[in-house]
Parts: structure tokens; sequence; C-alpha cells
């Protein structure tokens, strides 16, 4: 049973990775965010795998950060959910917006992701509302990201402050889609955080 794979990232695709180590090509099923948080090619990766068996076929997924095979496996284990519906899944929302929606009943935004009707968003609330690890500590489960080193830095000192990481989130996403960067001082992280810090005030 494979559990994890370091090494040359030989091909990336939004669902898919080609990673060699010792001589072997393996074939990895992944996430958006995944595929987002990937190195360059040829450079080294290791993913966390998740061995997927079946009769017909044995599939690996692969995943940047722990967190994200755990609710992957979480998934799972939901009726009707399989193992490409989950991965699909997960390229629909980040892992702890995911968990967050789970968690507050929110079937509205569970039903955005592709492929989830309300049944389906139903029994994932119902099976894993007290099965997904616990974030009580203030440590929100990490997810792959796709913002900028300065973002990051952003997002971190609004959490820092107290603020949920979701609303940080959706306020620095608002930020970034208004246009920050586009004058001459907007771009800072000063600047930044302060149109974030406003939008969470209002």
């Amino acid at each position: 049973m494979i559990a994890h794979l370091r090494g040359t990232l030989l091909a990336k695709h939004p669902n898919q990775a080609i990673v060699e180590t010792a001589g072997i090509g393996y074939e990895v099923n992944i996430s958006v965010p995944t595929f987002s948080g990937l190195p360059v090619v040829g450079a080294e990766v290791a993913l966390h795998i998740h061995t997927h068996v079946r009769e017909d076929v044995i599939a690996l997924y692969g995943f940047l950060l722990p967190a994200e095979k755990v609710l992957f496996e979480k998934l799972m284990t939901v009726s009707g959910i399989g193992a490409k519906l989950a991965i699909t899944i997960l390229s629909g929302m980040a892992a702890d917006e995911m968990a967050a929606a789970i968690r507050s009943n929110d079937l509205a935004r569970l039903t955005k992701i592709p492929g989830i009707g309300k049944k389906t968003a139903e029994r994932m609330v119902l099976e894993l509302r007290d099965k997904l690890p616990p974030t009580s500590d203030g440590a929100p489960m990490p997810t792959p990201s796709t913002m900028s080193a300065m973002e990051e830095d952003v997002l971190s000192a609004l959490v820092n402050l107290g603020y949920q990481r979701a609303a940080a989130e959706k306020a620095l996403q608002n930020v970034i889609k208004n246009g920050a960067g586009k004058n001459e001082k907007s771009g800072s992280f000063d600047a930044m955080f302060r149109e974030a810090l406003a939008g969470l005030s209002k």
C-alpha cells in the first residue's frame, strides 16, 4: 500500500500528475488545489497518497497536504461518493471551507460543488459532521492555496487577530477581486491588509 510518494515531477495536469521515483513513473490523480500547489515540471515533489484498490483497477490519489487526504477519505465513507466524485468535490471547494459548510449544515454552499445534489449534500452533513478533525484549538484545516506569498501573509495576520479563516479569506478575495495592486500603493502588504480589515469590520 503506497501512502507517500517523493520524486521528480515528470508531468502535471489539473487532474493528474506523474511522479518518478526509483526509475518508476507513478500516475497520480489529483485535485485542482493540489495541481495549483505543484512545483514546476522537473522539480522534486512529495505527495500524500491514498491507494484505491478495486477488482478492476488500482489508482493512486495524491495530495500536497495531509488534511486534504483526510477529507478525501472521509468523503468516500459517505454513501454514493466514490473516489472520482470525492476528488471532484475537493476541486470544487477548499478543504477548510467544506469542513465549515458541513459543520454548519450549509446545504446551499455544498450543492454549488459540481456533482453534488441536495441529497448527497444532506448525506455529507449527516455522516461527516461529527467525524471531521476538530479545529477548536484555533488551528483550521490547512488547504492548498494559489495565493501569493504576500496574500498568504495578509491572511495569516487576519487569522492571528482572531478572525475566522473562512471570513478572512472571503474579505481578502474581495480585495483582490476589486483590483488591489492596480495603483501604486494598494499592492503593498499594509494596503491589502487594511482593505481586508475594513471589509471584515463592516
